[in-house]
C-alpha cells in the first residue's frame, strides 16, 4: 500500500475522464491526496520528484465509481453485510465511494444514527461513505424525518429506499420541505397497490411459473404521479431505480418541461431480463422485478439518450436464510458492488453504448447530482482513482466474492473488464495482483 502523501503517478495509461469528455493517451499524476494533473498535460509535466511510477501499460485510469445504491446490514444485520465488507467489495470492484441507504436496524432517522454511520466507517471502512438518511421516520411513509438536522450531521440525501410513500399529500410535503435545504429526495415509485403480492414481472412467463406478477403499471403510474408533485413543489427529485420505457417517457418528460428530476437503474436491469430467473432463481429476485427482453432494450436506449442519469450496484446482500427459500417467499436483493462495471462493460462491448456513457453514469453523473467533488479528474479534485482493462475477462467465482454474503446473480459467468488497480485519496488500496 502507498505511503500517504507521497506523489503517484500512472503513466503508459488510456485517460478517460467523463466530466471533460477527455479520452487520451497520457498520464495521471497526483500527491496530498489531490489530483495533479491527467492527460498530455500530465505526460508534458512529467514525474515529481520521489514519486511512485506506476506502468499502466495501456489499461483505462478513469475517476473512481460512485454508487448511489448500496444496501448494508450494519447496524441490526452484520451477518449479512458490514461496512468493513462492503468496503473491500467496493474497492475490488472500482467503486471509490458508496453511498448507504438507511434501511438498516435502526432504521437511519436520528443524526446521531448518521453521525455513527459516518464514525463507523472512518474507523472500518477503506473507501469513501457516505450516508442517506430515511425520508419518513421509520421508512413509514407517514411522518417526516428532520431533514434539515439530518442533512447537517452529514446525509447526503434522503430516501424511503424501497418502501415508497404512497400518500401524495406526504410527499408534497417532503418535497416542499427538502427544497428549502437544497436536499435530494430518491424516491423508489410504487403503486403497492397494483403490486399487490407478485413476485415477479406481471406477464406470459410469471404464469409459466406459477409467481404472482408486478404490472409495469404499478411503477410507471406511479412515476407519473410523482413528477406531478414534483411540479407542484419544484422540489429536488431522483428517481432511484425505473425498469420501464413508461416510466422513461414520464422521466422525459418532466426534464423537458425543466423539473429537476434525474433517473437511476440498476445494473442489473440494464444486462438481465425476466427469463435469467429460469428455474426460480432467487438470486434475481429483485425489486422492481427483472423486466422483458424490450423492456431492458428500451432502458439501455433512455441510459445512450440521457434519460437514465445513473448507474447503481444496487447492492443488497441476503444470507441463505433470506434467499434459500421458494421464489416467491424470498427476499429481494442481489449482490453488485464487485461486478457493476464488469456488467456494465457487456453493453460497451455489445456497441449499444459508449465508454465514455457507461462511466458517466457511475462517476460524474452521480457526483454531480450529490454536489461531491469526486468523479472527475479536474486538477485539485480528490485522487479517488480507478484502473481497469476494458478486455480482460474474469469468472465470477462465489469463493472469491468479498462480501459477507454471496446471492450475485452472475454467478460462474464471464465478465469482459477488470479492474486492476482501486485508489483512493492517492493511496493503492487494491491491487489484482497484491
Amino acid at each position: 500500500m502507498l505511503e500517504t502523501g507521497k506523489p503517484l503517478v500512472l503513466e503508459n495509461a488510456r485517460i478517460i475522464d467523463p466530466a471533460t469528455n477527455m479520452d487520451e493517451a497520457g498520464s495521471l499524476i497526483m500527491a496530498g491526496g489531490k489530483i495533479i494533473a491527467a492527460g498530455r498535460e500530465a505526460l508534458n509535466q512529467g514525474a515529481p520528484e520521489g514519486a511512485k511510477v506506476v506502468n499502466c501499460n495501456g489499461a483505462v485510469v478513469a475517476p473512481g465509481l460512485i454508487d448511489i445504491g448500496v444496501n448494508v446490514g450494519e447496524p441490526g444485520a452484520e451477518h449479512r453485510e458490514t461496512l468493513e465488507s462492503a468496503s473491500q467489495a467496493a474497492a475490488a470492484g472500482g467503486v471509490t465511494t458508496i453511498v448507504t441507504g438507511p434501511d438498516c436496524d435502526p432504521v437511519i432517522d436520528d443524526p446521531a444514527l448518521v453521525d455513527f454511520i459516518l464514525r463507523r466507517a472512518r474507523d472500518t471502512a477503506i473507501v469513501n461513505v457516505l450516508p442517506m438518511a430515511a425520508l419518513t421516520k421509520g421508512l413509514k411513509g407517514e411522518e417526516m424525518s428532520e431533514i434539515g438536522l439530518l442533512q447537517e450531521a452529514g446525509a447526503v440525501a434522503f430516501t424511503n429506499a424501497t418502501h415508497p410513500v404512497t400518500n401524495s399529500q406526504v410527499l408534497l410535503r417532503l418535497l416542499t420541505y427538502a427544497r428549502d435545504f437544497d436536499a435530494l429526495v430518491v424516491h423508489q415509485a410504487k403503486d403497492k397497490d397494483l403490486a399487490g403480492s407478485g413476485v415477479m414481472n406481471s406477464g406470459l412467463r410469471a404464469t409459466w411459473l406459477g409467481l404472482g406478477g408486478i404490472p409495469k403499471e404499478a411503477e410507471f403510474m406511479a412515476i407519473e404521479r410523482d413528477m406531478r408533485l414534483v411540479a407542484m413543489a419544484n422540489g429536488k427529485y431522483h428517481a432511484r431505480i425505473i425498469s420501464c420505457p413508461q416510466s422513461a417517457k414520464a422521466i422525459r418528460t418532466a426534464k423537458e418541461e425543466g423539473l429537476n428530476v434525474t433517473a437511476g437503474i440498476s445494473i442489473n436491469h440494464l444486462t438481465m431480463n425476466e427469463n435469467d430467473i429460469g428455474p426460480y432463481r432467487t438470486f434475481h429476485k429483485m425489486s422492481p422485478p427483472l423486466r422483458t427482453e424490450d423492456d431492458r432494450r428500451a432502458m439501455v436506449e433512455a441510459l445512450a439518450d440521457g434519460t437514465i442519469d445513473i448507474i447503481m450496484s444496487d447492492h443488497n446482500p441476503q444470507d441463505v436464510e433470506t434467499k434459500r427459500h421458494p421464489f416467491a417467499e424470498a427476499e429481494d436483493g442481489a449482490l453488485g458492488l464487485e461486478t457493476m462495471l464488469g456488467a456494465g462493460m457487456r453493453l460497451v462491448h455489445s456497441g449499444d453504448i459508449s465508454i465514455m456513457k457507461l462511466l458517466a453514469s457511475m462517476t460524474c453523473n452521480p457526483a454531480k447530482r450529490l454536489g461531491l467533488e469526486a468523479g472527475r479528474l479536474a486538477r485539485g479534485a480528490p485522487a479517488d482513482i480507478i484502473v481497469f482493462d476494458p478486455e480482460r475477462p474474469w469468472i465470477v467465482e462465489k469463493d472469491k466474492i468479498r462480501s459477507r454474503s454471496k446471492n450475485t446473480p452472475f454467478e460462474d459467468e464471464t465478465l469482459t473488464g477488470r479492474v486492476l488497480t482501486t485508489i483512493v485519496s492517492g493511496r493503492i488500496l487494491y491491487e489484482i495482483d497484491a
